[in-house]
């Protein structure tokens, strides 16, 4: 973590972008629980401190480059003797690659006539370790996984760290007052104790891979609590950074590559027969 010195004009989502953060939201909580008492705030003031969070998994998404074929599909101005003739071959040229950017969208296509790709594309599946935030609450709790006790993610010895996490697993740990106070309940001196009560299940789920029948979570997944908060996944928990697209209609060779700790030919087996036995 760091300290900035607010200036005139700053607010939390400029900082935000500004220090390459997810959202303004991560920053505000991360200041409010690691600054004192005194210098919790729900605005920024001009010449105060502010603590800017450096962990990586708090960090925006690096936007990707353009690919070859978006470089490709670039026209260029040129200047020649011919020029009908060229426009002419530009013309062609456009009109195949129109054609060819047509069929590679079919492709991506699954058989069932939605595309391959989607909010869960690139993200992590999460673990038991992994914490969440509310953005009416200032600490940062971890997961208690009960849904089950059978998968684990990026793990071959089996830790309980590393359990996946279901839409069924909104316990977590600490228990009691898990956020720590609550905004939705201001007082004179401040706030009142979190009353967290899960409003049903996690909502923005991967429904693609379950466990036990029940969909696992990645980073986008989203809770509601009965009070009114909104919880979101702070962080994943997996140590191990290799990349993770979602289970591609369970390809097993490519799933290999994304966790390569993950039986996925066993998982299927395993998640069928369950499945079966449900039957």
């Amino acid at each position: 973590m760091k300290n900035y010195v607010i200036q005139q004009g700053d607010t939390f989502s400029s900082l935000a972008q500004q220090f390459k953060l997810k959202n303004e939201g991560i920053l505000k909580t991360y200041h409010n629980l690691h600054c004192s008492e005194e210098d919790i705030m729900q605005e920024p003031i001009p010449g105060k401190k502010i603590i800017i969070p450096e962990d990586p998994q708090l960090m925006a998404e690096e936007t990707d480059t353009p690919s070859a074929s978006s470089q490709e599909e670039t026209t260029e101005e040129g200047i020649g003797e011919d020029s009908s003739s060229e426009q002419s071959s530009d013309e062609n040229q456009s009109s195949e690659k129109a054609t060819e950017k047509q069929d590679k969208k079919e492709e991506k296509k699954d058989e069932g006539g939605e595309s391959s790709s989607g909010p869960h594309e690139g993200k992590y599946f999460v673990i038991q370790k992994g914490t969440v935030q509310c953005n009416q609450g200032f600490k940062f709790p971890k997961f208690k996984v009960t849904s089950h006790q059978k998968h684990y993610w990026n793990d071959q010895e089996g830790q309980a760290d590393y359990l996946a996490v279901t839409e069924d697993d909104v316990q977590l740990d600490p228990p009691a007052q898990p956020f720590g106070q609550c905004k939705l309940k201001p007082t004179s001196g401040g706030y009142l104790p979190c009353a967290y009560a899960a409003a049903g299940k996690w909502q923005k789920t991967y429904e693609k891979v379950k466990v036990m029948g029940k969909s696992c979570l990645t980073e986008i997944s989203e809770l509601m609590c009965t009070t009114g908060g909104k919880i979101t996944i702070l962080k994943h928990g997996q140590q191990s950074e290799a990349g993770k697209s979602h289970v591609n209609s369970a390809d097993t060779k490519e799933q290999q590559v994304y966790n390569p700790v993950v039986n996925f030919d066993q998982f299927k087996a395993e998640t069928d027969e369950q499945e079966a036995d449900a039957w």
